[in-house]
């Protein structure tokens, strides 16, 4: 028997965000049909449970256009509308939605505040497009990035900058490169 992993979603004219909160989740596959389908599925938790979804959203969306990102802990999905108009509801007729689905209040913008495209930071997450995807199995095709990876290590400076924060560094390590650092200025 499958279950059913949370989901939140928030919209703009133009588009819709739909999160899948499933953390480490394995063999994840999403589809999207043009004529408004969502359809998830994926291996979750320390029995490997199956989790499955399958969403009839109120309006058609451009395949091609809509974004994917997945990440270790959730999957955000960024649709396209084919017709630029606000929803005011996910899914299509006139029932309440599951409760496993919920609004997004960290995305949500009402219909007279929206900026237009752009007005999200998703932290620089690496959205690929669905049009590309011939489904997910646990990942995007690395095939088509590689060229994009050497790209990004010849733009990399080459003297690394003291003033960052190293986010994968232990505690220890980020105070040591403090102490360093102030050093290094009352030294000049």
């Amino acid at each position: 028997m499958s279950r059913h992993p949370e989901v939140k979603w928030a919209e703009r004219a133009d588009k819709v965000y739909i999160t899948v909160l499933l953390p480490d989740s394995k063999n994840a596959k999403v589809n999207l049909e043009p004529e408004g389908v969502f359809t998830f599925s994926a291996n979750a938790g320390a029995d490997n449970n199956l989790y499955e979804l399958k969403l009839d959203l109120h309006d058609k969306v451009n395949v091609e256009e809509s974004k994917i990102s997945a990440g270790v802990r959730n999957i955000v999905c960024v649709l396209e509308k084919v017709e630029k108009a606000w929803w005011k509801k996910l899914l299509r007729g006139d029932d309440k939605a599951p409760h496993y689905i919920k609004v997004d209040w960290d995305k949500w913008v009402d219909e007279d505040e929206d900026n237009g495209p752009g007005d999200i930071d998703f932290g620089g997450m690496d959205f690929s497009s669905f049009g590309n995807m011939r489904g997910m199995d646990g990942g995007m095709d690395d095939s088509e990035d590689s060229s994009d990876d050497e790209e990004q290590e010849e733009t990399q400076p080459a003297e690394p900058d003291t003033n960052k924060v190293d986010r994968n560094a232990k505690p220890e390590e980020q105070g040591a490169r403090e102490s360093e650092k102030k050093e290094a200025d009352a030294s000049t």
